[in-house]
Protein backbone atom coordinates (compact mmCIF):
# COMPACT_ATOMS: atom_id res chain seq x y z
CA UNK A 1 0.00 0.00 0.00
CA UNK A 2 2.04 3.09 -0.99
CA UNK A 3 1.68 6.48 -0.28
CA UNK A 4 -1.11 7.21 -2.51
CA UNK A 5 -3.09 4.57 -2.28
CA UNK A 6 -2.78 5.11 1.98
CA UNK A 7 -3.67 8.89 1.11
CA UNK A 8 -6.88 7.65 -0.94
CA UNK A 9 -7.67 5.49 1.45
CA UNK A 10 -7.49 7.69 4.77
CA UNK A 11 -9.36 10.40 2.62
CA UNK A 12 -12.67 8.48 1.73
CA UNK A 13 -12.03 6.53 5.15
CA UNK A 14 -15.72 5.58 7.02
CA UNK A 15 -16.05 4.88 10.67
CA UNK A 16 -18.57 4.53 13.14
CA UNK A 17 -16.47 5.80 15.99
CA UNK A 18 -15.84 9.56 15.74
CA UNK A 19 -12.19 9.46 16.85
CA UNK A 20 -11.63 7.32 14.22
CA UNK A 21 -13.09 9.40 11.72
CA UNK A 22 -10.89 12.71 13.29
CA UNK A 23 -7.97 10.58 12.86
CA UNK A 24 -8.16 9.23 9.34
CA UNK A 25 -9.15 12.84 8.25
CA UNK A 26 -5.74 14.36 10.12
CA UNK A 27 -4.13 11.67 8.06
CA UNK A 28 -5.00 12.50 5.13
CA UNK A 29 -4.52 16.33 5.47
CA UNK A 30 -1.07 14.99 6.63
CA UNK A 31 -0.43 12.91 3.59
CA UNK A 32 -1.92 15.62 1.11
CA UNK A 33 0.43 18.17 2.97
CA UNK A 34 3.57 16.35 1.15
CA UNK A 35 5.09 16.13 4.42
CA UNK A 36 7.74 13.44 5.26
CA UNK A 37 5.78 11.61 7.42
CA UNK A 38 6.99 7.88 7.16
CA UNK A 39 10.51 8.83 9.08
CA UNK A 40 10.61 8.86 12.96
CA UNK A 41 12.77 11.97 13.10
CA UNK A 42 9.81 14.35 11.59
CA UNK A 43 8.75 15.89 14.39
CA UNK A 44 5.08 16.10 15.70
CA UNK A 45 3.25 13.78 13.92
CA UNK A 46 4.01 10.61 11.67
CA UNK A 47 2.88 7.37 10.55
CA UNK A 48 3.72 3.73 11.99
CA UNK A 49 1.92 0.59 11.30
CA UNK A 50 1.03 -2.70 13.42
CA UNK A 51 -0.83 -5.78 12.88
CA UNK A 52 -3.95 -7.19 14.83
CA UNK A 53 -3.25 -10.42 15.61
CA UNK A 54 -5.91 -13.04 15.90
CA UNK A 55 -5.60 -16.69 16.61
CA UNK A 56 -7.50 -18.99 13.54
CA UNK A 57 -9.98 -20.12 16.38
CA UNK A 58 -10.74 -16.56 16.56
CA UNK A 59 -10.67 -16.89 20.36
CA UNK A 60 -7.50 -14.54 21.23
CA UNK A 61 -5.31 -11.80 19.98
CA UNK A 62 -1.22 -11.37 20.50
CA UNK A 63 -0.06 -8.76 23.07
CA UNK A 64 3.44 -7.76 23.32
CA UNK A 65 4.85 -6.34 26.25
CA UNK A 66 6.69 -3.42 25.41
CA UNK A 67 9.90 -2.73 26.41
CA UNK A 68 10.19 0.69 26.37
CA UNK A 69 6.67 1.83 27.45
CA UNK A 70 5.72 -1.06 29.68
CA UNK A 71 2.45 -1.71 28.30
CA UNK A 72 0.54 -4.34 26.50
CA UNK A 73 0.05 -3.97 22.87
CA UNK A 74 -0.09 -5.09 19.28
CA UNK A 75 3.13 -5.70 17.37
CA UNK A 76 4.10 -2.66 15.33
CA UNK A 77 6.22 0.14 14.62
CA UNK A 78 8.18 2.85 12.74
CA UNK A 79 8.29 3.11 9.13
CA UNK A 80 11.66 4.74 9.01
CA UNK A 81 11.14 5.94 5.42
CA UNK A 82 9.24 3.28 3.88
CA UNK A 83 6.03 4.76 2.52
CA UNK A 84 4.60 1.03 1.84
CA UNK A 85 2.75 0.99 5.22
CA UNK A 86 1.06 -2.39 4.83
CA UNK A 87 4.55 -3.91 4.27
CA UNK A 88 5.72 -2.25 7.21
CA UNK A 89 3.53 -3.60 9.41
CA UNK A 90 3.89 -7.22 8.25
CA UNK A 91 7.57 -6.43 8.27
CA UNK A 92 7.41 -5.04 12.08
CA UNK A 93 5.22 -8.01 12.94
CA UNK A 94 7.54 -10.23 11.86
CA UNK A 95 10.63 -8.88 13.74
CA UNK A 96 8.57 -8.89 16.89
CA UNK A 97 6.97 -12.30 16.82
CA UNK A 98 10.23 -12.82 15.98
CA UNK A 99 8.27 -15.36 13.26
CA UNK A 100 8.79 -15.92 9.38
CA UNK A 101 6.87 -13.86 7.33
CA UNK A 102 5.00 -16.54 5.75
CA UNK A 103 3.74 -17.45 9.08
CA UNK A 104 1.86 -14.50 9.15
CA UNK A 105 -1.67 -13.93 7.18
CA UNK A 106 -3.25 -10.72 6.38
CA UNK A 107 -6.76 -11.13 6.72
CA UNK A 108 -7.98 -7.80 4.94
CA UNK A 109 -6.06 -6.29 2.27
CA UNK A 110 -7.40 -2.81 3.83
CA UNK A 111 -6.58 -0.78 6.79
CA UNK A 112 -8.23 -2.48 9.52
CA UNK A 113 -8.39 0.71 12.65
CA UNK A 114 -6.66 3.86 12.81
CA UNK A 115 -5.21 5.65 15.62
CA UNK A 116 -3.52 8.61 17.25
CA UNK A 117 -1.26 8.23 20.06
CA UNK A 118 0.96 10.30 22.00
CA UNK A 119 4.57 8.77 22.65
CA UNK A 120 6.16 10.66 25.44
CA UNK A 121 9.60 11.72 25.54
CA UNK A 122 12.68 9.73 26.35
CA UNK A 123 16.18 9.86 26.43
CA UNK A 124 16.71 9.67 22.50
CA UNK A 125 13.51 11.13 21.26
CA UNK A 126 11.45 14.01 22.18
CA UNK A 127 7.78 13.77 22.88
CA UNK A 128 6.08 12.64 19.39
CA UNK A 129 2.57 11.26 17.88
CA UNK A 130 2.06 8.44 15.83
CA UNK A 131 -0.46 7.76 13.56
CA UNK A 132 -1.16 4.30 13.23
CA UNK A 133 -2.47 2.20 10.60
CA UNK A 134 -3.43 -1.21 11.21
CA UNK A 135 -3.87 -4.12 10.16
CA UNK A 136 -5.77 -7.46 10.81
CA UNK A 137 -3.85 -10.53 10.37
CA UNK A 138 -3.83 -14.30 11.77
CA UNK A 139 -1.01 -16.43 13.32
CA UNK A 140 -1.07 -19.82 14.26
CA UNK A 141 -1.34 -19.74 18.21
CA UNK A 142 -0.32 -23.78 18.34
CA UNK A 143 2.97 -22.16 17.06
CA UNK A 144 5.83 -20.90 19.52
CA UNK A 145 6.32 -17.37 19.06
CA UNK A 146 9.91 -16.32 20.44
CA UNK A 147 9.68 -12.86 20.62
CA UNK A 148 12.89 -9.96 19.92
CA UNK A 149 14.22 -7.65 22.37
CA UNK A 150 11.63 -4.95 22.24
CA UNK A 151 9.46 -6.64 24.24
CA UNK A 152 9.59 -8.39 27.80
CA UNK A 153 6.74 -10.74 26.64
CA UNK A 154 4.48 -12.01 23.64
CA UNK A 155 1.53 -13.63 24.80
CA UNK A 156 -1.82 -14.91 23.63
CA UNK A 157 -5.01 -12.99 25.06
CA UNK A 158 -8.48 -14.08 24.97
CA UNK A 159 -10.51 -11.62 23.66
CA UNK A 160 -12.42 -11.38 26.58
CA UNK A 161 -9.23 -11.01 28.47
CA UNK A 162 -8.25 -8.18 26.43
CA UNK A 163 -9.19 -4.99 28.59
CA UNK A 164 -7.36 -6.59 31.62
CA UNK A 165 -3.82 -5.99 30.07
CA UNK A 166 -5.05 -2.74 27.89
CA UNK A 167 -7.48 -0.41 28.69
CA UNK A 168 -7.09 2.40 26.05
CA UNK A 169 -9.57 3.36 23.68
CA UNK A 170 -8.39 2.23 20.71
CA UNK A 171 -7.73 -0.93 22.12
CA UNK A 172 -10.99 -1.56 23.10
CA UNK A 173 -12.40 -0.17 19.91
CA UNK A 174 -10.03 -2.95 18.34
CA UNK A 175 -11.79 -5.58 20.01
CA UNK A 176 -14.99 -4.51 18.94
CA UNK A 177 -14.14 -3.89 15.42
CA UNK A 178 -12.42 -7.80 15.76
CA UNK A 179 -15.63 -9.36 17.36
CA UNK A 180 -17.96 -7.89 14.79
CA UNK A 181 -15.43 -9.11 12.06
CA UNK A 182 -16.01 -12.15 13.59
CA UNK A 183 -19.31 -12.32 13.94
CA UNK A 184 -19.36 -11.44 10.04
CA UNK A 185 -16.73 -13.86 9.49
CA UNK A 186 -19.51 -16.56 10.91
CA UNK A 187 -16.83 -18.49 12.33
CA UNK A 188 -17.71 -18.23 15.92
CA UNK A 189 -20.33 -17.82 18.53
CA UNK A 190 -20.66 -14.06 19.83
CA UNK A 191 -18.79 -13.23 22.80
CA UNK A 192 -19.76 -11.33 26.03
Amino acid sequence: MDRHTLQERLCHYRSRYPEEGAYARRGCLLLRSGADCFRRDTPGLHITGSTWVINPGRSAVLLMLHRKLGQWFQPGGHADGDEDILRVALKECSEETALAPERIHLLLADVFDIDIHRIPANRREAEHQHLDIRFLVEIDDAIPIPGNDESHELRWVPLTQVPAYNRERSIHRLLAKSREWILREGRVQAQP
